[in-house]
């Protein structure tokens, strides 16, 4: 099993739920985020002042897949988030060694 965490744009969300959900992926968590990388943040105007946001509003997306859909759910999510800009996002893949079911019990696979 892997986990998969993916940092998008917000407004790409609705679209790659979609897209994990054509995969067979029926459950994920969503968290709101702030970050930058290359982006780097712009300049904003407030109240006729300019000041500099560092942090750009992001959205990370976490998901368990067995092995054999990995790939398939990389690609949905690289194909829907892309928009060929600065500040697409990134994926990051990690194993995960076990995962329980509070409610039954259920172990590993059964509990995806």
């Amino acid at each position: 099993m892997k986990k998969i965490e993916a940092i998008i744009k917000p407004f790409k969300l609705d679209d790659i739920r979609e897209a994990l959900a054509e995969q067979g992926i029926s459950g994920m968590t969503v968290t709101e985020v702030k970050g930058f990388g290359r982006q780097k943040g712009h300049t904003e105007l407030y109240r006729g002042a300019e000041y500099m946001v560092d942090f750009l509003p992001k959205v990370k997306i976490e998901l368990i897949v067995s092995d054999d859909i990995l790939e398939t759910c990389i690609e949905a999510i690289m194909k829907t988030a892309q928009t060929g800009k600065i500040g697409d996002g990134k994926i990051f893949v990690y194993n995960v060694e076990q995962v329980i079911r509070i409610r039954t019990g259920e172990m590993d696979e059964s509990a995806i």
